[in-house]
């Protein structure tokens, strides 16, 4: 996941509501220099339109999200997905992580989640929710005592204060749900999608 969140500072956070959907939502992004998709398991859409996604835009890297349990890694792991994002890690999801060769990143929020996700051998974290559990601040008080940890922030993050998370050392990227918003997808403004992404694109290399 390290290298994949460093190349790709800015993750969008989708949510397919309609499979139609799927397919031109992940060419704005991917056409706004976004290609890298966590596509959340939130609702009876999401696995048919990842699928649609990995069979119809290659150039996108595809990964599920609010993955709460080890049945649904099990699932986003037979579809094809490239990466897997909890926001938790308990003791099941982690187990099943540290048994496939699938990337994983594992939701934390406190000093305790990330030792316990240490102590199975990861070294990289969903940092959520970030802004409600103290955003910056808790992040930067974590650079002491686990130096070697990075983390990918999410929650509460836009234009606004992406670029206050991204120059911490200890950030590789943010998670954004800002770049499709529930009314753009409704309303299949794929063109200001794509320009949220361009935008979203300009202000990381501007912060960099």
């Amino acid at each position: 996941m390290n290298k994949l969140l460093t190349a790709h500072p800015i993750v969008p956070v989708v949510v397919i509501e309609r499979i139609e959907d799927a397919v031109p939502l992940a060419e704005a992004l991917v056409a706004g220099g976004l290609p890298v998709l966590e596509v959340t398991l939130r609702t009876d859409a999401a696995i048919p339109g990842i699928k649609k996604i990995i069979k119809h835009v290659p150039e996108a890297i595809v990964g599920s999200g609010t993955v709460n349990n080890a049945s649904q890694f099990s699932v986003s792991e037979e579809i094809g997905c490239q990466f897997i994002v909890s926001p938790g890690s308990t003791d099941e999801l982690l187990d099943a992580a540290r048994a496939s060769s699938t990337p994983f990143l594992p939701g934390v929020s406190s000093a305790s989640e990330v030792m316990r996700g240490l102590d199975y051998g990861f070294d990289c974290f969903k940092f959520f929710p970030a802004e409600a559990v103290g955003g910056t601040a808790l992040l930067k008080s974590f650079q002491g005592p686990f130096s070697n940890v990075r983390f990918c922030a999410t929650g509460g993050i836009g234009l606004h204060n992406v670029s206050d998370y991204l120059a911490l050392k200890n950030v590789l990227s943010v998670g954004g749900s800002w770049i499709t918003a529930t009314d753009l997808v409704r309303e299949k403004r794929w063109q200001e999608i794509e320009l949220l992404a361009r935008e979203a694109v300009a202000t990381c290399k501007s912060s960099s």
